[in-house]
């Protein structure tokens, strides 16, 4: 298993609410991972059912479920609350849709009151999956299925290796692996775990490039051992020239692992 990691929540939280402006017109990929966890997991279309999206953003995917799913009510949750305020601006004309300003990793939520839990790219942004996990078999349903989307530890890995050329810190998120999400979701009582790891690229003119729109999403590191001293100009410019080397067809490459995983509760 991958080695735990801490996350500043404090810091994870303000880096979403400053991004609530910028997010959609930068968040390409977000989007097309979303689509493709709506094509791989469907929901099983019955009208009594009660979703959850969890870390809804700016409210894409739970746009998509509105449109193409019959439910009882749909539980929009995110930890940034301007967020959660561009999800209802979004689904204004939208109805049996609640709003929840939440931490995954301690949800306020009855019970044995959820059929459904989707989350696309966002626990990556949790520390204890064990703890997650476990709050999600409590307020699922008997067979419950709960399907989601996460970064792999492959992510950004140009990124990564530019950065360990410079200085020791850590400069880009940590994430689990598939192996590890297993075995948390099996600790935790989910079974018929299904799970697959996609390949994406996304490329840039420049690093900079690349840089804008992780701070414009609100990717920051938010590792507490993160460098909390500012990066100098010196260190900057000597990580733009060793990820020159990854340049191919005059643009930035950026690598990303994302994991999908469907799983479900018996009780």
């Amino acid at each position: 298993m991958s080695t735990a990691f801490s996350i500043d929540k404090n810091k994870l939280r303000q880096s979403f609410a400053c991004a609530a402006n910028t997010y959609d017109g930068l968040a390409y990929l977000q989007r097309e991972v979303g689509f493709d966890l709506l094509s791989l997991f469907q929901l099983n279309n019955e009208e009594k059912q009660r979703i959850v999206d969890l870390g809804c953003g700016t409210g894409f995917l739970t746009q998509q479920i509105t449109q193409k799913n019959n439910f009882k009510e749909l539980l929009a949750i995110d930890i940034a609350l301007p967020m959660l305020q561009a999800t209802q601006i979004r689904l204004k004309h939208s109805s049996n849709i609640q709003y929840l300003c939440a931490d995954a990793e301690c949800l306020p939520l009855l019970e044995s009151t959820v059929n459904h839990i989707y989350s696309n790219l966002a626990l990556q942004w949790c520390q204890n999956l064990t703890a997650v996990f476990t709050g999600f078999s409590k307020i699922m349903k008997k067979g419950g299925q709960l399907n989601f989307s996460t970064f792999g530890p492959a992510t950004l890995q140009e990124l990564k290796k530019s950065w360990a050329e410079v200085d020791h810190h850590q400069h880009v998120n940590e994430f689990y692996s598939d192996s590890d999400l297993r075995h948390f979701l099996q600790q935790t009582g989910f079974n018929h775990i299904q799970i697959e790891a996609r390949q994406y690229q996304s490329n840039y003119p420049s690093v900079i490039g690349l840089m804008r729109e992780l701070k414009g999403i609100g990717a920051h590191n938010v590792l507490t051992g993160r460098n909390r001293k500012t990066t100098s100009k010196s260190q900057m410019q000597k990580m733009f020239a060793v990820y020159e080397q990854y340049r191919e067809n005059n643009m930035i490459p950026a690598s990303y692992e994302v994991i999908f995983v469907s799983a479900s509760i018996s009780k």
